[in-house]
């Protein structure tokens, strides 16, 4: 039996010798035809669990002012998380936020290895395969992947605006995170608010392990809900990114490691 054609990847192209490739793991709140609506009410595609609000619509503004190419995926991460191992316990969820997902609740290995294959891995795939091009060149490529956190968790108030995560590689994650901190009124978070080393996530396979300098960028998703806000945010960060992206030690293969790398299980993310 055949199964419905559905591109996993949206790629927006831009000048590879630029050097620069944005990533959104957690762009679309869609599902493929065949997969329905995984059991699950309209309502809760509009919920942070589905996907992250306004990340999309920055990424476009950012690769089209950067005039950068951005690679970002198609599907809810209901269906299965682009940013996370293959190994992951929370790869496919059956539970989310309070929300029991249906069509993942008796989702077997069989399962789980159809989804790798049709959605996880041509993502990651085309992620390894950009990164060749721009390596092939002359260029060392700097990665920046864009995602939008909840303005609260449970009954906590998240006070930042935005938080930069990052491992071990300080090279773009510190240097972007002093220059959002300069902004008046900004309250930024240093690995806020969620930590920055999960073992084979989106970063720590593409930056950590090929030795490229990268950073995964957190806006509240209250900021950039809607238009004005996206265009707020991505003046900003086309005023703050270029004089970072010129710095030379971030056009070197550096291999700075995981904190992972010493531990059992990987660290916990939202």
């Amino acid at each position: 039996m055949s199964v419905p054609a559905f591109e996993p990847v949206e790629v927006i192209e831009g000048d590879l010798s630029r050097g620069l490739l944005l990533l959104c793991d957690h762009a679309s709140n869609r599902l493929p035809p065949d997969y329905g609506d995984l059991g699950l009410p309209a309502a809760e595609f509009a919920r942070h669990i589905a996907y992250d609000i306004g990340a999309a619509a920055l990424t476009r503004a950012l690769a089209r002012g950067l005039g950068a190419p951005a690679l970002m995926t198609t599907y809810s991460r209901l269906l299965i998380d682009p940013n996370r191992g293959e190994d992951d316990p929370t790869l496919l969820m059956r539970l989310s936020d309070g929300a029991v997902i249906p069509g993942n609740r008796y989702a077997d290995a069989a399962e789980r290895e159809r989804r790798l294959q049709r959605f996880h891995r041509p993502y990651h795939l085309r992620i390894d395969a950009m990164l060749d091009e721009m390596l092939a060149l002359g260029t060392v490529p700097v990665i920046i992947a864009i995602h939008s956190f909840t303005p609260f968790w449970k009954t906590f108030a998240r006070p930042w605006h935005a938080g930069i995560l990052w491992d071990r590689d300080p090279r773009l994650a510190v240097p972007l995170i002093q220059a959002l901190e300069s902004e008046a009124g900004l309250v930024v978070g240093d690995n806020e608010p969620y930590l920055g080393a999960l073992k084979n996530d989106t970063m720590y396979r593409h930056g950590t392990m090929r030795g490229l300098a990268h950073a995964l960028v957190e806006v509240r998703q209250d900021l950039i809900g809607d238009a004005e806000g996206v265009a707020v945010w991505t003046e900003r960060f086309l005023r703050l990114l270029p004089p970072l992206l010129g710095a030379k030690d971030l056009r070197d293969v550096r291999l700075h490691g995981s904190k992972t790398d010493s531990q059992p299980t990987a660290l916990s993310q939202e």
